[in-house]
């Protein structure tokens, strides 16, 4: 028999008859499933209570019990629970009704193995689909060249070895640096290290959204739940299902919504907006912040409970001019994978460019470094990449360890430095020859020599 389960799938099968419990659940095990038998309402929520399951096989007559009226409580604990109601053929009017409520599909009795595996596939197809779609924002935000987990400074590598540490558990973790020192990167690296790498990495950027829209966001909204609400909406909790959530610039969230987010966060519970029922999530909150959130709690801004929460492990990163070893491994990183995406030649950074590198403060950090390795790779036309190829505030600092007086360099390198120098400052390429007191062509041959070397 085909083998439909590309992965382990965690089965709740809810029946009061003990011989179909057994053989449902050897049947799906068979195909790599795990598998929870529960024979009442109360066994089916405690089983729930102790793991998440994507899958719940629910018999429509327990007993005594009605799998209707337990339904909305397995879709209260987990709303992203796939529930199939397993009904005779006299109940189908029953079993519609329960879709109607919620059920994902229903499976009559008395039902072949094939109609059960067609409901597995099925099953596994459409949690498949809901990760990568509810994963693809960000990565598509992010589709740029990872950072490794090494790094020359000491200050960076211990950033690294407290989120190899906070991978293995599930506490709230808040990453704290200036704006492109690479957290929403690091974010992603604990997410990939974690238990929940196979489960969804959703990103919710905090500052672009009013309340009421980041609330939404976040939670979801029902029908009609104010303007322009035209159907119920699952919000960003419930797609990070089983996964990580990170809160981007958490520092932003307005006054009013902290306290729904203190909830979320202290109990996993929540409510879609204009909608009393309780839901339940189980997803980890990676938040990151370029503020200082003591003084926003100082000044009222910043609820003090909320980031007692999310300050569980703490992620300081360094800006990059105060590593100043990481920059020329970066910039050779960025500019190997940016090679290899745009299907160039590979290329080499000149000494000359590398020094510009090392001297330039990056106050735009890690991202303005990546922005120009890919801009320079871009826009100069030869393998070897000059100064000449970067903004003019980077490449001006080319020349300053090669213009220094008794320096170990010939009079070809110190003239070719400052050449660069020249025509990455100069508005033309006429003002730097006059500028250099050389003609344009003699200028136009140094450079094409230049790109030669």
């Amino acid at each position: 028999m085909e083998d439909v389960a590309p992965r382990s799938v965690q089965v709740l099968v809810i029946d009061d008859e003990k011989h179909i419990r057994s053989t449902v659940g050897l049947l799906l095990e068979s195909q790599g499933c795990q598998v929870v038998g529960a024979a009442t309402s109360a066994a089916a929520l405690a089983a729930m209570a102790k793991q998440r399951f994507d899958l719940a096989l629910l018999d429509l007559k327990l007993g005594n019990e009605s799998g209707l009226e337990l339904l909305p409580r397995l879709l209260a604990e987990d709303a992203s629970l796939l529930v199939v109601m397993i009904t005779a053929f006299a109940q189908i009017d029953t079993a519609v009704e329960a879709m109607r409520r919620g059920a994902w599909d229903f499976l009559p009795k008395p039902f072949e193995p094939e109609h059960l595996l067609a409901l597995l596939r099925k099953a596994t197809e459409r949690r498949t689909l809901a990760s990568t779609v509810a994963d693809l924002s960000g990565r598509l935000a992010d589709a740029a060249p990872e950072i490794e987990l090494s790094s020359a400074s000491p200050r960076m590598r211990a950033v690294f070895e407290i989120l190899e540490r906070a991978a293995g558990s599930d506490a709230p973790v808040l990453l704290r640096g200036e704006n492109g020192t690479g957290k929403g990167v690091l974010a992603r690296a604990l997410h990939a290290r974690s238990g929940r790498a196979g489960r969804p990495f959703v990103v919710v950027n905090c500052p672009t959204l009013s309340e009421d829209l980041l609330a939404s966001e976040l939670f979801g909204h029902t029908r009609g739940a104010f303007t322009g609400a035209v159907s119920d909406q699952a919000g960003r909790v419930e797609a990070a299902q089983g996964g990580t959530l990170m809160l981007d610039e958490i520092g932003e969230i307005p006054p009013g919504l902290q306290a729904k987010l203190l909830r979320f966060a202290q109990d996993h519970e929540f409510e879609r907006i204009g909608d009393s029922r309780t839901r339940r999530a189980d997803v980890r909150i990676v938040a990151a912040t370029n503020r200082d959130l003591e003084a926003d709690v100082r000044a009222g801004r910043f609820r003090e409970d909320l980031l007692f929460r999310l300050n569980v492990v703490e992620l300081t990163v360094p800006a990059l001019r105060e590593r100043p070893e990481d920059v020329l491994p970066l910039a050779r990183h960025f500019l190997d994978f940016f090679v290899r995406a745009s299907g160039r030649p590979p290329a080499a950074l000149s000494p000359a460019a590398e020094a510009a590198l090392q001297t330039y403060s990056w106050p735009g950090n890690v991202r303005e470094l990546r922005n120009t390795i890919e801009r320079a790779l871009i826009l100069w036309p030869a393998r070897v990449i000059e100064p000449a190829a970067f903004p003019a505030r980077v490449a001006a600092g080319a020349g300053k360890a090669k213009l220094e007086i008794g320096g170990d360099f010939t009079l070809e390198e110190v003239e070719k430095a400052h050449i660069q120098a020249v025509v990455a400052r100069a508005a033309t390429l006429d003002d730097a020859a006059r500028l250099l007191g050389i003609d344009a062509s003699t200028l136009w041959r140094k450079r094409k020599k230049y790109e030669e070397g």
